[in-house]
């Protein structure tokens, strides 16, 4: 059962689910979700609260190694368990612990309002997990020459420089991330084998040129802190009593003055 919440005039668009569903289908799409779901599900599986979202790519399940109470997909087709934009999330501000985002920016009209969405939906110390297409790698030469629009190359990439700006504009702290996929996106097997070297490569001599990045980022509210000012009556010490000398009268009582016994009284 799915809940809509669509808008008259949507705000962002995805590519068709068919399109994207083959090319995931296909050899190329296939290798890159197996690295996708690997990442996602090392980082979502110690991560705890009671909410938790994926939005868009319904077909695929990056929440499944998570343990939160509630978990659901929001997207505009496919078996979504909520209808809706990405641009207007029906959640309630500050309800939401953990927002995984696989691919979403790249195919919104509106990245940076999605971003916007996302920070108002998640509480404090919410954690939020983005998946992109690195324009700079091979993966971004593969887009500027491609003749056809198809997914992926359709996307506008984001590079990893100003989108780390527009989180850090929303308060969000880089928790954690990494590249992937550093061979050309050849959808012939035999060709990928062949460069099969870049992976191993990749993250030692060229870390910056990953087909893919991921992103873990966390929600950071600064915090207020009262300081009372301190009053001179309280600063002041009290002046301590000097005790009065007496004078010893006797060689035992002056041994006693000496070892820390009570004197004699007369």
């Amino acid at each position: 059962m799915s809940v809509s919440f669509l808008p008259r005039h949507r705000t962002s668009t995805w590519p068709p689910t068919a399109s994207l569903s083959s090319w995931f289908a296909g050899s190329l799409g296939r290798e890159l979700l197996e690295i996708e779901q690997r990442h996602f599900d090392r980082e979502v599986a110690d991560l705890f609260g009671f909410n938790a979202f994926q939005i868009e790519l319904p077909e695929y399940e990056f929440l499944r190694a998570n343990r939160m109470p509630f978990r659901t997909v929001i997207g505009l087709q496919g078996p979504a368990g909520v209808r809706a934009d990405a641009c207007a999330l029906p959640i309630q501000s500050g309800s939401a612990d953990l927002v995984v985002l696989p691919h979403t920016l790249e195919f919104s009209d509106n990245p940076h309002q999605v971003l916007r969405e996302v920070s108002r939906v998640l509480r404090p110390e919410g954690h939020v997990i983005i998946s992109g297409f690195n324009p700079w790698s091979l993966w971004g030469v593969r887009r500027l020459a491609a003749r056809s629009r198809e997914y992926p190359w359709s996307g506008q990439f984001i590079n990893l420089p100003r989108l780390k700006d527009w989180m850090a504009l929303l308060s969000f702290e880089l928790s954690a991330g990494r590249m992937a996929h550093y061979a050309p996106p050849f959808a012939s097997d035999k060709w990928r084998h062949r460069f099969a070297f870049m992976e191993k490569a990749g993250d030692r001599w060229w870390p910056f040129a990953g087909g893919i990045y991921f992103l873990h980022a966390i929600k950071r509210v600064a915090g207020m802190r009262i300081i009372t000012p301190k009053w001179a009556h309280s600063a002041r010490k009290k002046k301590a009593l000097a005790a009065a000398p007496q004078r010893l009268t006797h060689a035992d009582d002056a041994l006693a003055a000496r070892e820390g016994e009570p004197l004699r009284r007369p």
